[in-house]
């Protein structure tokens, strides 16, 4: 009972926090306002100092809250970590896994690898999130997710980066036809003479070819803009409008062509991201490994250092 009354002071502690407010804390938490203060003084006898700072129009931490309230995340984030352990089965007949991926993954790698996931762990559960790099790490050390499929690059501290394969990425047609061979590489500069479709500026992917472009003196002749993969991949299917893709992306569609570019996009390197240190579930483990596989089956370039 008593840690139990603890938990729920460190929940009631941060939510305040958080919330700069008791009444948006208390609504979060269903719980009455009056409720939520007196507990939340009730731990500031326990500790023996002031945690919040009354005195503004918004609650804030105290310098001693603050530190309180690092250790209390820490804490509260250690014990779901240890319920999950409780939980994992080794055997893998269940399990629950949390992923987070930058967008383009969503393209050509969530699916096949959620297939081999389910084929060969059917009991596990999986939450696949999409979410930019920075949230990714974050979401990491929060311990909100898992794991995170992203680039390499510099990361946060606490984050360890496992190389899974180089992404290259090339221009891909709808219009060239097999019987006529593997396409030749095409001058970067010719790409002034297409018609493009290209993902919209918030894609990470988008400013790496706009930086290829304009360090080659190229102007694109850019026809559709637009935030899904999926769209740019119809449109070229079905019209002489080019794009700019990773050539992973064409392997489950035979009717997309990728052509290299002269000179070539700069290549990334693909990772697989987790928390140092943090608790590694046996589902976890398990997908690390069917990642690798899937990579390799499917040929994907092998890491360049």
């Amino acid at each position: 009972m008593l840690m139990a009354l603890e938990l729920r002071h460190l929940r009631y502690l941060l939510a305040v926090a958080e919330h700069g407010s008791f009444t948006r804390a208390a609504e979060e938490l269903r719980i009455s306002q009056p409720t939520l203060s007196q507990q939340v003084r009730q731990l500031e006898r326990t500790v023996g100092v002031q945690l919040l700072d009354r005195t503004g129009r918004s609650m804030r931490l105290t310098d001693a809250g603050e530190t309180y309230a690092r250790h209390a995340r820490r804490a509260l984030r250690d014990l779901a970590a240890a319920q999950r352990a409780v939980q994992d089965v080794q055997d893998l007949t269940r399990g629950h896994l949390r992923l987070a991926v930058t967008p383009t993954f969503t393209a050509y790698l969530v699916g096949p690898l959620v297939a081999e996931l389910h084929a060969h762990h059917p009991g596990i559960t999986l939450d696949v999130r999409e979410m930019t790099q920075d949230r990714i790490e974050s979401a990491l050390l929060a311990d909100d997710v898992d794991l995170g499929i992203a680039f390499a690059g510099a990361h946060l501290p606490g984050i360890t980066a496992a190389t899974l394969f180089t992404e290259t990425l090339s221009l891909v047609t709808g219009a060239h036809r097999p019987e006529d061979g593997p396409p030749a590489p095409l001058p970067v500069q010719s790409l002034m003479d297409h018609q493009l479709a290209l993902l919209s500026g918030d894609f990470a992917t988008r400013g790496h070819i706009d930086a290829h472009l304009a360090a080659h003196g190229v102007r694109p002749r850019i026809a559709v803009e637009a935030n899904s993969i999926q769209a740019l991949v119809e449109i070229v299917r079905r019209t002489t409008i080019v794009t700019v893709l990773p050539d992973a992306i064409t392997h489950d569609h035979p009717r997309l062509t990728p052509v290299p570019l002269e000179p070539a996009l700069p290549a990334r390197t693909v990772t697989l991201l987790r928390r140092g240190g943090g608790y590694e579930s046996a589902a976890a483990r398990a997908f690390t490994r069917l990642t690798h596989a899937l990579v390799r089956a499917r040929g994907y370039a092998d890491a360049r250092p």
